[in-house]
């Protein structure tokens, strides 16, 4: 499983696709997603968004589409980049982005069983 955050105004109006993620295609040449043990590390990047966002958990295994796992940043860590949309059955669920006080990320309680790295 990986995860892919976004908007839920998005995902409100793309989750009867049957795919999407044509925008990132467009800007990155693929979809960024994050296996569940570093999302704390990515979580940072979405702490001064006000708008509601959730997690979508990603089957790989579903998925249609190409994932490359890569380091990007040369940072020591592989991050999973989805070659293409990502059809939306792939989509196993949907877990609302839980944030502290402070904006900081919440581990939601489906994924406190997989340990951070």
């Amino acid at each position: 499983m990986i995860l892919h955050c976004m908007k839920k105004e998005t995902w409100e109006k793309v989750k009867d696709n049957k795919y999407f993620g044509e925008k990132s295609l467009e800007l990155e040449g693929f979809v960024h997603c994050s296996p569940v043990e570093y999302m704390w590390r990515v979580a940072p990047n979405f702490k001064d968004i006000t708008d509601e966002l959730v997690l979508l958990c990603i089957d790989t295994d579903k998925l249609k589409s190409e994932v490359r796992w890569e380091d990007g940043d040369k940072c020591g860590r592989s991050y999973p980049h989805v070659y293409g949309l990502i059809n939306t059955d792939a989509v196993t669920k949907v877990l609302p982005y839980l944030k502290d006080e402070n904006g900081n990320w919440i581990k939601n309680d489906e994924l406190k069983h997989i340990q951070d790295r």
